[in-house]
């Protein structure tokens, strides 16, 4: 990660051309101490537009002192201004964020006095271990991972290095995080999965979850997203994962490398999603299916049979005015009739 300009604070528009290999126009001295959209950047600023042609006008209008556009967009260049042209203006956004919130993850090395740590569980030097945070039994604590305030990481669960833990993180037992990974606050990893046998009048009979989760590296977790773990072998999530808050993984499931997952979406037991997809929010997938790589899903689809093909699905049905959309319902059940 690069590193703040000495003294100084912030990155000149040179820096940051150089670290995204953007073209440079204007006043390479102009420093960058944060990033604003077009309509509240000041001039030490740095804003962004994907599309110059729908806003133009907010950018002729914006203070922002330092501007990411798209490469060949042929903008003016106004006094006090400096455009820094790039291919993908989303993705140097991206990267710019990094550079600027560099550190407001960083904790000092140690063990806080509240904390509980079992004397079997192993801890690195370096690592964060903070208020009231309980690592139990032959547990492991990567190199330069942070485990927040009120964490609980389970016995024989793993955090690899340089992870962070937000404050209320909970890890059950045999859970494993790979690098760098983020989570976020009251998300549960490694909880039983819905497993029950019917007994007749006696009711459900509880069926043991005796797998883990294993979860690969730079994976991020949103807030109070629950990944179950397995009824007899693991729960896997591949490298790269995103997952927005509210989701729920249920046991067994596999989830391929760099897909992307949006808030309230339910992935039913033993289904197995491909790598480089992206799920929209709310979606549904029902238990024992699988899906292909590179599939993207809208919002509100539910999935009940097997995708096979990369490409694009929906099923949801978009709003109407309720008055029309009961009489499309009527319809259709005198169509049935």
């Amino acid at each position: 990660m690069p590193q703040c300009s000495a003294t100084e604070g912030g990155y000149s528009a040179r820096e940051l051309a150089e670290m995204l290999g953007a073209h440079l126009a204007g006043d390479e001295g102009r420093r960058v101490t944060g990033l604003a959209p077009l309509s509240t950047a000041r001039s030490e600023d740095l804003s962004f537009v994907v599309h110059a042609d729908r806003h133009a006008e907010a950018l002729q209008a914006s203070a922002a002192g330092v501007v990411l556009v798209p490469a060949g967009a042929n903008l003016p260049l106004r006094p006090g201004r400096t455009l820094l042209e790039i291919e993908d203006v989303y993705l140097g956004y991206a990267r710019v964020s990094q550079y600027l919130g560099a550190g407001h993850r960083a904790c000092d090395p140690g063990i806080h006095s509240t904390a509980t740590v079992d004397a079997s569980a192993a801890i690195a030097p370096d690592a964060h271990v903070g208020v009231g945070a309980v690592i139990s039994a032959g547990a492991v604590v990567g190199a330069g991972a942070v485990i927040g305030a009120h964490c609980c990481v389970g016995r024989g669960s793993q955090v690899g290095a340089r992870s962070f833990l937000h404050p209320r993180v909970t890890l059950l037992d045999d859970v494993t995080v790979g690098e760098r990974c983020i989570l976020h606050s009251g998300c549960v990893i490694g909880a039983d999965g819905f497993g029950f046998a019917p007994a007749g009048e006696l009711g459900w009979e509880k069926i043991e979850q005796l797998g883990g989760v294993v979860i690969g590296a730079e994976v991020e977790i949103g807030a109070n997203t629950t990944i179950d773990r397995g009824a007899l072998h693991d729960t896997r999530i591949g490298t790269g994962v995103k997952i927005d808050n509210l989701v729920h993984v249920a046991h067994n499931v596999e989830i391929g490398d760099h897909t992307a997952i949006a808030g309230c979406v339910g992935i039913a037991g033993s289904a197995r999603i491909g790598a480089h997809c992206a799920i929209g929010g709310g979606v549904g997938i029902l238990g024992h299916l699988s899906i292909a790589d590179h599939v993207t899903l809208h919002a509100m689809t539910l999935v009940t049979r097997s995708i096979e093909r990369p490409g694009e699905y929906a099923s949801g049905v978009p709003h109407q005015e309720a008055r029309l959309w009961n009489r499309m319902l009527a319809r259709l059940r005198r169509m049935a009739r």
